[in-house]
């Protein structure tokens, strides 16, 4: 039996609530802003010293803004001129951002102050596109799955996963999630006949901003193009305008994507001499090297610790973090049915393949010790969007097939994710000797009345108050979404659902309570941000 395309709801229940609810996700994300100067958060600052050095001197290398703004981390150097080693898109995206602040602030060389620049590099950059990025998900997911549900998997992915996190952090990743699903997007508009083939140009810039945006996005850009092929060649035409389609989609999309990937050659070319070398193979610290040599860029023969860390480490693992992903895996065999009746979700079904393939062997081929100090297993966050589909098909079918047991538990799976995943956001610099994010670091800095600095606090609200306020609606929304899943739009769910959920959110409490350590790792981390907080107990924030 086919999941039914949106089941309808009684309009005013199906439409308040969720206002409301959208609302205080976007406040969070607004509001939200972990971020501690004392830490020179090497990912974040390298990228925007080069943006400092654009402005404020006209060149690539940053060896005049180390030496005017203070020295950073995640550096590559050649020929004795210091660049970030990472792509360059941010960087050049923060131009814009930096000279509004510079001219607001005075114009001179020290105008723009670390914190404001952070603050507004992040909400313009990171913050703003992900938001974009839930709507569109929201889109997709409503044509597939009723209201309640879409609704329900949306909220969980901008609270309970990587999409959280990575939002507020100027790092490229979430931005390597934004561009995929885009492009993607515009490639399902088309497939369905949507949107016209100019769209192609659309899905070609995400996936050539991918690339510049980071690395290993290519990773994803190769599941964009099998899902462009086969959506083309499965189409009900004749063969030759089907080639002929797929002849002229190529075509748009190279035009679209030609503008960054020669943009970023020319970059390379610059900045160290050949079109197709990147900053990794001039990184300035020897003890990054090993990371990325061997194999193609680091990326050798699988590793089962890697495989095993990265998806279910207490400190960092996708699975731990966010449990509900979990429900993707199962979830593909429902959507395995699905594609069966509908000819348009077989392309779908092998795009969510190849890229669950493909990520677990990149994740279990790399170095798991160079993810560094991060929320999660940072490189998977491109792959997540694409679990949602699998994840909320589950729901349904456990909605529709008369297994509340099964439902609740599932919806503890989600309320879960926003709670774990929530809180460690909050922190969202987590160092590698600690045993469990959440309750070997989180729960003891939040406990202690460090919480994350915000908007609230520039509004003179100081911590803990502040940050009590923010976590309070994170974990409303995060009963909301039990509330949502187990208990609304099923017939007479009666108390198996809640019961059921609240076992398993005893059996993952259970399971972070057995691998939390409390040792010195965790002690000691706890201290050290202690001392860097940028808005510890009774204080406030100014830029």
């Amino acid at each position: 039996m086919s999941v039914p395309e949106a089941p309808a709801e009684p309009e005013a229940r199906a439409s308040r609530a969720p206002r409301a609810v959208y609302a205080v996700l976007v406040a969070l994300y607004v509001l939200l802003f972990p971020y501690h100067p004392g830490l020179r958060s090497p990912n974040e600052l390298c990228r925007l010293w080069q943006t400092r050095a654009l402005v404020e001197y006209g060149t690539l290398d940053i060896n005049r803004a180390l030496k005017d703004f203070g020295y950073v981390g995640d550096l590559s150097v050649k020929d004795g001129k210091y660049y970030p080693s990472k792509a360059p898109l941010l960087s050049f995206a923060a131009v814009p951002v930096y000279a509004v602040l510079r001219a607001w602030s005075g114009g001179f060389l020290y105008a723009v102050r670390e914190v404001p620049l952070v603050f507004f590099s992040r909400l313009i950059l990171t913050v703003l596109p992900t938001l974009l990025l839930l709507w569109l998900v929201r889109r997709f997911l409503g044509s597939y799955l009723s209201p309640g549900v879409a609704d329900a998997v949306t909220v969980t992915y901008g609270l309970g996963s990587l999409a959280f996190s990575y939002s507020l952090l100027f790092m490229s990743h979430q931005t390597t999630a934004v561009l995929l699903f885009s492009g993607f997007y515009a490639l399902w508009r088309i497939a369905r006949d949507e949107w016209r083939e100019r769209g192609y140009l659309v899905a070609g810039a995400c996936a050539g901003a991918t690339v510049a945006a980071e690395y290993t996005g290519a990773l994803g850009v190769l599941g964009l193009v099998l899902y462009a092929v086969l959506s083309v060649l499965w189409r009900e035409e004749p063969p030759r305008a089907r080639w002929v389609r797929l002849g002229q989609g190529a075509g748009l999309a190279l035009v679209g994507a030609l503008p960054f990937v020669v943009g970023l050659m020319l970059y390379h070319q610059a900045a160290f001499g050949h079109p197709l070398e990147s900053g990794y193979k001039h990184l300035n610290d020897a003890a990054y090297q090993p990371w990325h040599l061997g194999g193609f860029l680091g990326i050798r023969y699988p590793d089962p610790r890697a495989f095993a860390l990265s998806f279910f480490s207490p400190l960092r693992g996708l699975f731990a973090l966010s449990p509900f992903l979990l429900l993707a895996l199962p979830g593909v065999a429902v959507l395995r049915h699905e594609a069966r009746a509908r000819r348009e979700m077989r392309a779908h079904l092998w795009l969510v393949v190849a890229l669950l393939a493909g990520y677990t062997y990149f994740t279990s081929a790399f170095s798991y010790d160079s993810w560094g100090w991060t929320t999660g297993p940072r490189h998977l966050t491109g792959l997540v969007p694409f679990l949602l589909l699998p994840a909320g098909l589950l729901l349904e079918r456990l909605r529709t097939s008369g297994h509340p047991a099964l439902l609740g538990a599932a919806a503890a799976l989600c309320t879960a994710s926003i709670a774990f995943t929530g809180v460690a956001t909050f922190v969202n610099y987590v160092p590698d000797d600690v045993s469990n994010v959440v309750l070997g670091l989180a729960v003891p800095l939040l406990r202690a009345g460090y919480l994350p600095p915000s908007v609230l606090n520039l509004l003179g609200i100081p911590n803990p108050v502040a940050g009590v306020l923010l976590l309070v609606l994170l974990l409303g929304l995060a009963g909301w979404v039990f509330v949502r899943l187990g208990l609304h739009g099923t017939e007479r769910p009666g108390a198996t659902p809640l019961i059921a959920g609240l076992a398993m959110l005893a059996l993952l409490l259970g399971l972070q309570t057995a691998t939390v350590k409390h040792h010195s790792g965790d002690q000691g981390a706890v201290r050290f941000l202690e001392k860097v907080w940028l808005v510890p107990p009774g204080r406030t924030l100014g830029f």
